[in-house]
């Protein structure tokens, strides 16, 4: 009896320093660990605009987006409604951080590939997000006939942006300066080469809804062009595996080269479009 007795009491000294040891590891990994802000926008997208959110490694998104008609038809198109251009993205991350991405749109009938990277995140003493977005895109509607001389290159346009994007509690807010290329110009006097700043934000109103906000100044804008700078105004509404992001704005096209040189809406004339996008991610 006093041999089990000895046992035991060794066996539960043993065992009090193991929880000792233990629990001096979780306060000690618990006082060194990095401290990660929450992200700055739930969805890939502010609206138009491309967000810092990147995927994280195997993560697999469809996005669905449409752009109705003008409001200003009234009720002859229902207020837009009978006309809408719809695009259809695939998304996948193939490491953390690291995404590629096919669509095609029916604005122009576009295809486009892009790739998304992130370099930093707003964590313990670095005070910002940064990404950086790549997309080029195929108008397909350009045709032999109305340009007999076009090349396959004209089709073509372009985009790269840097995405520097912070968290301040309910309130995130996104700069992302960008160059747009456009080998077909529609204008004599448009500069191929554009150069544009985006402004974004999302402001959180409650857990699974915030207003967003985004505009995209054009720099290189030919004074006579009948385009406008693109703003959007939205809402994000999370569900689960979804965010539906509701939205009016003055561009029909979601691609960068599509909305940031042709916007063809006017806010000021009451020439906007209603929009959503929905993103499901697997």
């Amino acid at each position: 009896m006093k041999y089990y007795q000895l046992l035991l009491f060794i066996f539960s000294c043993t065992y009090t320093f193991a929880q000792d040891d233990l629990l001096n590891e979780i306060e000690t990994e618990t006082t060194d660990s990095v401290t990660f802000e929450q992200p700055a926008f739930k969805a890939m997208k502010i609206g138009n605009l491309q967000s810092t959110k990147v995927g994280g490694k195997g993560d697999f998104y469809m996005y669905i987006s449409h752009r109705f008609g003008s409001l200003k038809d009234g009720w002859e198109t229902f207020f837009g409604l009978d006309n809408a251009n719809t695009k259809i993205q695939l998304v996948y991350a193939l490491f953390d951080g690291f995404q590629i991405g096919i669509s095609r749109e029916s604005w122009r009938k576009t295809y486009a590939g892009s790739t998304k990277i992130r370099i930093k995140e707003q964590k313990g003493n670095f005070p910002i997000n940064i990404s950086a977005y790549g997309t080029f895109n195929v108008n397909t509607q350009v045709s032999t006939e109305l340009y007999p001389e076009i090349t396959g290159s004209d089709r073509m346009s372009y985009a790269a942006q840097f995405l520097f994007s912070k968290r301040i509690k309910k309130l995130s807010v996104e700069l992302a300066p960008t160059y747009v290329r456009q080998n077909l110009v529609y204008n004599v006097n448009q500069d191929h080469n554009q150069y544009v700043l985006g402004i974004g934000g999302r402001y959180k109103v409650s857990k699974r809804m915030s207003v967003n906000i985004d505009y995209s100044y054009n720099f290189s804008r030919a004074s006579d062009s009948d385009f406008k700078d693109p703003l959007t105004v939205g809402l994000d509404i999370e569900t689960g595996g979804h965010v539906f992001q509701l939205l009016f704005t003055n561009a029909q096209s979601t691609n960068e080269p599509g909305f940031m040189s042709y916007a063809e809406g006017d806010w000021s004339t009451g020439d906007i479009f209603f929009g959503f996008n929905i993103v499901r991610v697997f």
